[in-house]
């Protein structure tokens, strides 16, 4: 009988560890980019290898718990995981820690819960023993079948704990952790690791005090088998709760950096409106001086001063080619924004072509300019960087902005293309390529501010690749925004 028992828990314990190395290569895959090809035999060999490392480690590790086997058992194991993200993932970064100590410690606390609710096996022994000696059991053998029946059961329900627990958890971790590139200081580190780490070490300081053989639980108190699970439950609420505030943290932080990249895009429209008041203020001012003009260039004629009259005709064209403006699309913002972005890649790259004769807008435009501004400012500057990129790599290339527009029905769309060098660098499940600039806290985020102001008239954003051009694509509805 005690074979079949030790058959049973060994079989419960491989279900467990095979569950394991299941969430290992969920978690882990979540969140890590992992090396060559083929994900699914990639999967198999993580939680392979995962099964492998605990079965050796019971094998070769002394029977039963105590300080010394704990502690070597939880630090070959936590080497293990380390060499697992290596062997098979982009590893060398800072979440890796948090992946690592995160997942022995939800691991720990859904086998120790699931250890308590084992135990519900011997009560309901020590119940029949009861029976048995007040003569309620008429048969030996129909006590022992219910005893066999009822020990499987329990084993079930433990490894269903172990097993359900930390799939639910991993699932819920990876749930709210959205920001999965983000780049992680050391101060936020230490912040997510604390949960983990503390719940860590109750596990090994229980499974130190407390021994536990077969999968049952010896204690000096009945009540802590209720204390301890609680515990361990409310560490695991701890983690996932970490998690949570930590995402929450970094939203925060994106829209703060959000607002003040809009507040510099405001300041930015403003003087844009600044401009575009000085060169109306000048063309009324030229049509009110036009009179003068013409009385003086007469009198030049009349007076035979050639050369006086080619000088003042002369300065007046450089007057009036200043207040010209170089693109008229029929809305007065973008006008102003294009003039200015003109003037700007004149100084910057003189020999871009910066075409802008597609972009016209429908006379009912009831998208309002400002948010039009949004769209093209941040699609403009995106493009102007990667121009100038492309020019310090390959002084000879081409470089070229285009910017079309188009109404379908409700529908109201933009298209911006630019030269660019051809690569891009996309993460697993990012919406938009990460910014090749330094500071990525504060960059990046002009293809959000796009998308946020695309959706404000139920819109879309997408973006294509061909032959070294980049095209953004922007989808609004033309009609007043939410």
């Amino acid at each position: 009988m005690n074979e079949a028992y030790d058959a049973v828990n060994n079989g419960v314990m491989l279900l467990i560890w095979i569950f394991q190395g299941y969430c290992l290569q969920y978690f882990y895959g979540s969140f890590l980019e992992g090396r060559g090809q083929g994900k699914t035999g990639k999967r198999f060999c993580v939680a392979a290898f995962y099964v492998a490392l605990k079965l050796c480690l019971s094998l070769c590790l002394p029977s039963g718990y105590g300080d010394r086997r704990t502690i070597e058992t939880h630090f070959i194991t936590f080497l293990g995981l380390v060499t697992t993200a290596l062997l098979f993932y982009k590893a060398v970064k800072a979440i890796t820690g948090f992946l690592v100590i995160t997942f022995m410690a939800v691991c720990e606390i859904g086998v120790f819960c699931a250890c308590v609710a084992g135990e519900i096996y011997y009560p309901i022994m020590n119940f029949g023993n009861w029976c048995i000696a007040k003569g309620y059991f008429f048969s030996v053998s129909l006590f022992g079948n219910l005893q066999t029946v009822t020990y499987i059961v329990a084993q079930m329900l433990l490894c269903v704990v172990a097993a359900a627990l930390p799939v639910v958890a991993f699932r819920k971790i990876v749930q709210n952790f959205r920001e999965k590139d983000y780049a992680i200081g050391r101060t936020e580190l230490l912040f997510l690791l604390a949960p983990g780490m503390v719940s860590l070490l109750i596990c090994i300081l229980l499974q130190t005090y407390i021994y536990i053989e077969n999968g049952q639980i010896y204690m000096a108190s009945p009540l802590l088998f209720f204390i301890i699970p609680a515990i361990l439950l409310l560490c695991l609420v701890f983690i996932l709760s970490d998690v949570r505030l930590f995402q929450d943290m970094i939203d925060r932080n994106r829209e703060k950096s959000s607002r003040i990249i809009l507040e510099k895009q405001v300041d930015s429209m403003q003087e844009h409106i600044a401009e575009m008041d000085r060169m109306y203020s000048g063309i009324r001012g030229m049509k009110h001086d036009m009179k003068n003009s013409l009385t003086v260039i007469m009198q030049l004629a009349d007076s035979g001063s050639n050369e006086e009259l080619r000088d003042y005709l002369s300065g007046l064209s450089q007057t009036l080619d200043r207040l010209e403006f170089q693109y008229k699309t029929g809305n007065a913002v973008v006008d102003t924004l294009l003039n200015t972005k003109y003037h700007e890649i004149m100084r910057t790259l003189p020999d871009l072509q910066f075409h802008a004769d597609k972009l016209l807008f429908p006379e009912k435009l009831m998208i309002q300019s400002y948010d039009i501004g949004i769209i093209l400012g941040n699609a403009l500057d995106n493009a102007l960087e990667a121009c100038k990129k492309l020019k310090a790599e390959e002084p000879e290339a081409e470089t070229f902005i285009r910017l079309s527009s188009y109404a379908k029905g409700k529908m109201f769309f933009l298209e911006i293309e630019n030269s660019f060098d051809g690569k891009v660098v996309r993460k697993q499940d990012a919406e938009f390529p990460v910014t090749t600039k330094a500071d990525k806290k504060v960059h990046g985020i002009g293809l959000i501010n796009i998308k946020h102001t695309a959706e404000k008239y139920y819109g879309a954003v997408d973006w294509s690749i061909g032959h070294n051009v980049f095209t953004l694509s922007v989808m609004l509805k033309n009609e007043k925004g939410m």
